[in-house]
This record gives C-alpha cells, structure tokens and sequence, in this order.
C-alpha cells in the first residue's frame, strides 16, 4: 500500500471512531447504524451483559431506543488503526462516557465516569467508503447510570 493511501485509510477509519460517539452524544443514535456494514456487530462481551447487536437494521433500533432524556459525552483517545490490507483494518481506542439520565436542561454538576473501557473495532472498505464491521466494548471500570440531580 502506498504510504498515502496507508494514511487516507488510517484517517477514514479515525473519523468513523469519532463520528460514532458524536452521533451517539448529540442527538443522532439511531445514525449510529448507517456507520456499519450490513452486516455489521456491537456487542459487549463477558464479564459484559454478553450484548450483541447483529445488522444494520437491528443496530438502528437498538441505538434508536436510547432515552431521550438521556445526557451522555463520550471522550475518545489513544486511537491506534492498523491497515491491515487494502480493503481492511483493525482499531483499538480508550473512552470514557460522562452520563445521567433523567436530564431536563441546564448544567448538571460534574461526577466521575460511569464506563471506561476501550473498542475494539474492525473496518471493512465498501463500494469506496470505510464502514464498521464489528465493535467490541470492553469496561474494566463501569457504574450505573446516575438521574439528573443526583450526580456529582
């Protein structure tokens, strides 16, 4: 692979990692789904509630039937993709998600995270654009979702 095509990859895949998490924390999580393949997986393995989520469709209604009183942000770092042929790549990125349910407006005072793990994504090039193919959640540190009004 040339390097700049190795760069435009890497940079693609990249977007989509950020692209999820603002789809999902700004109002848009039922797009989350238009960001798999078809076929694509989320799932959240053991010692996870052994989730998964299999198809486009299924991932819209899943990510879909989020609270809507819900207030989450999530911060994403340590970004590694790995390129691993010219339609195909693995990512491996930290987060952690700031969350209350019950959220009716204005400020909500500041509390720890509630989940940080890491995903483990693999991408798969369609017909030109870089898609998900399966996420891999993983939460060495998680709590319950907090209300509004008693985080902090």
């Amino acid at each position: 692979m040339e390097p700049l095509e190795l760069l435009l990859a890497e940079r693609a895949c990249e977007r989509l990692i950020t692209d999820f998490v603002h789809r999902l924390d700004l109002g848009e999580p039922a797009g989350v789904a238009g960001l798999f393949t078809e076929d694509g997986v989320w799932e959240w393995p053991p010692p996870g509630d052994g989730r998964r989520v299999a198809g486009r469709e299924a991932l819209r209604e899943y990510f879909g039937s989020r609270p809507a009183d819900r207030l989450s942000r999530r911060f994403m770092s340590n970004v590694l993709v790995t390129v691993t042929g010219p339609d195909t790549a693995t990512a491996v990125s930290y987060f952690a998600t700031y969350r209350v349910d019950g959220y009716g407006g204005g400020m909500v005072p500041a509390g720890p995270p509630v989940q940080v793990g890491t995903y483990e994504d693999s991408f798969r090039r369609v017909d030109g654009r870089w898609l998900l193919v399966h996420r891999v959640l993983r939460l060495p540190f998680a709590g319950p979702t907090p209300q509004a009004g008693t985080a902090g």
